[in-house]
């Protein structure tokens, strides 16, 4: 039987990112994502939040780490991925979040500096 699982989300970073490395040296980077949902009812404008835990492996994790900031508009693939730990009253808890395949930053970059006039490549007599 043919499954799917994907996830895209746009969205905006709810912290920066978290970065850590496994035992094995792989590096992994945490953060949040808010995606918002809005609608019009009866004249009124009405908002819902949904935060999204997000979870990327390897080069993915260091260009997120080292480029994205609390803020930040991205575009995220991936897909969906539920962990299960014991709480501390010994019960099974479970935890979904998205691991990330794909990340596309959709802020406009900042404008640094003044921007000179490059030199002419011919000149004018």
């Amino acid at each position: 039987m043919p499954a799917l699982n994907r996830v895209q989300l746009i969205g905006r970073l709810g912290q920066d990112p978290e970065a850590r490395f496994t035992p094995t040296g792989k590096q992994v980077v945490k953060f949040s994502v808010a995606v918002s949902n809005r609608w019009k009812k009866d004249g009124e404008v009405t908002e819902y939040t949904e935060w999204v835990n997000i979870e990327a492996w390897n080069r993915l994790a260091e260009i997120c780490h080292e480029y994205l900031r609390k803020g930040a508009l991205v575009y995220l693939e991936g897909r969906l991925k539920t962990d299960k730990y014991v709480d501390e009253r010994g019960e099974n808890r479970y935890f979904t979040k998205v691991v990330i395949q794909q990340m596309q930053m959709l802020d406009k970059r900042e404008e640094k500096g003044i921007i000179e006039e490059l030199p002419a490549e011919y000149e004018v007599e």
